[in-house]
């Protein structure tokens, strides 16, 4: 590091100056930057390449507020433009401090032309020429620095202009806020009012309402009770005769209907008149579903029913197929959907009689069935109450209501929260009607959601028991699974 001091010029009077090399060589013919510090050294400084001038800092904080203006809001707008008047002050102010150390290099600069003249009276030869060498270095380096201060003033001048655009601009910025912000104030008011005028209109019309309410009910209050003075004075007569004409003809239809079957069965026994042994056993009850059908003796001379060894078939209407059905052989058996539009048949064999007893005709559907279902279809899940009589073959005491969910995809039994049994439709899962069990067979059904699990359920209709099975059949079909009984050829779309 050079160290120059103010009593230069004393001291080479003073002392005597030592005789320079003829062979010194200038490392650049570019002067180093200097600056001064404390005690006026001269100090040496680095250049830094990764420092940006003052112009390329302002043109590119310029080019980004200017890419990211359209994509700002009025409000961020604003602030960007805060900053960036901020960021031009601060440059403004850097470039004043640059300017100050300019001057402080010119007058550096005057002093180092200053020493080297005075050194050049005091040497000659090569020196000399050395001497006025490094003074054409020094002026050519004032002329940099004289160039370097004319670039400065511009870039002063493009900075004070851009400061004063900035300015402007957030001048115009806060303007437009405050526009923004009294329209949008405008416009709440306008709301408030608008929101005020429906809840006032709102209060209009329900008191409106409320008062037109009373009167039409004060009205209709009146229709009632006229009503039902006319009503007292002339229907009751009127009531009491039609429900008796409906009972009565009730009766006379049920009475038709059994006529029909003794009929029915009286023709089957006088074409069957050849057999061996003719009118032995007979069908009681009604061949329909929902009903159930129980083999009777009609002669003496039959064996009792509780000896004889009972099995029931299913057979189609031509007569061509004939299908067992597995687990019937008790003397009651309630037609269930598969049954319908098929004859029954059942085999009645004792020690010393074989009888074949068949309906006379095919078991018929019962009226409005599928269309309760069909209804049914269009649930979710259908709920069903029922009373478990049955648990894994061995009779289930408790007689508390449970609940059974036919779902489309699996079929639920709850007993309050609790839940019995829940299984998915598959292979495995068996449902049918109760295959015996007396007069309350044809109300009950047999189901095994799995192999080792089964239940025997009541409902409390015949027509929930029936709407149940076809239902859940119709659900498992969807999932192609056909559900049926044991030992069961469940035909497609039952």
């Amino acid at each position: 590091m050079t160290r120059v001091t103010r009593d230069f010029g004393d001291t080479m009077q003073k002392e005597a100056v030592p005789v320079v090399s003829s062979d010194v060589v200038f490392s650049s013919s570019r002067f180093p930057n200097y600056r001064i510090g404390a005690n006026n050294q001269i100090i040496e400084s680095k250049d830094d390449p990764k420092v940006l001038s003052m112009k390329e800092v302002v043109a590119r904080e310029t080019a980004q507020l200017l890419e990211q203006h359209k994509r700002l809001s009025v409000r961020d707008l604003a602030s960007k433009f805060e900053k960036g008047l901020a960021a031009a002050v601060k440059l403004s102010e850097e470039a004043r401090l640059r300017e100050a150390a300019s001057l402080e290099k010119h007058v550096l600069l005057k002093k180092l032309r200053d020493a080297l003249e005075s050194l050049k009276g005091r040497v000659a030869g090569r020196n000399k020429d050395d001497v006025e060498e490094a003074i054409a270095m020094v002026e050519a380096l004032a002329v940099q620095l004289t160039q370097r201060e004319g670039e400065l003033i511009q870039e002063k001048a493009e900075v004070k202009k851009l400061a004063n655009f900035l300015k402007q601009a957030s001048e115009d910025a806060k303007k437009l806020v405050d526009e923004e912000r009294d329209f949008a104030r405008a416009e709440i008011e306008d709301a408030r009012a608008a929101v005020q005028r429906v809840e006032e209109a709102l209060q209009d019309h329900e008191r409106m309402s409320q008062a037109s309410g009373k009167q039409d009910l004060e009205q209709l209050m009146k229709e009632v009770q006229e009503a039902r003075r006319i009503k007292m004075l002339h229907q009751p007569s009127k009531v009491m005769d039609m429900e008796h004409e409906l009972r009565a003809l009730r009766a006379q239809l049920a009475e038709k209907t059994r006529q029909y079957l003794r009929i029915q069965k009286e023709l089957t026994r006088t074409k069957k008149g050849g057999e061996s042994v003719p009118h032995l056993y007979e069908f009681e009850g009604n061949e329909m579903l929902g009903s159930y059908l129980q083999i009777q003796p009609c002669s003496d001379n039959a064996p009792e029913v509780s000896k004889c060894s009972i099995q029931w078939y299913r057979v189609s209407s031509d007569g061509a197929k004939k299908e067992l059905i597995s687990g019937a052989t008790k003397s009651v058996y309630a037609p269930e959907p598969f049954d319908v539009g098929r004859i029954l048949l059942v085999d009645i064999i004792s020690e010393s009689e074989h009888v074949t007893l068949t309906t006379t005709g095919p078991i018929d559907p019962a009226a409005g069935l599928g269309t309760y279902v069909e209804a049914l279809v269009r649930k979710h899940d259908t709920e069903f109450n029922v009373v478990v009589t049955q648990m894994n073959g061995s009779h289930h005491p408790n007689e508390t209501i449970h609940v059974l969910h036919v779902g489309k995809m699996r079929m639920k039994l709850c007993k309050g929260k609790t839940t019995i049994s829940k299984e998915y439709y598959s292979s495995s899962m068996q449902l049918c009607g109760v295959r015996g069990g007396g007069n309350a067979a044809a109300q009950a059904l047999f189901w095994q959601p799995k192999q080792g699990n089964s239940f025997v359920l009541a409902f409390e209709s015949e027509r929930e028991r029936n709407a149940a099975i076809m239902l859940a059949r119709r659900f498992a079909f969807d999932c192609n699974i056909m559900l049926a009984g044991p030992d069961d050829r469940a035909p497609l779309g039952t």
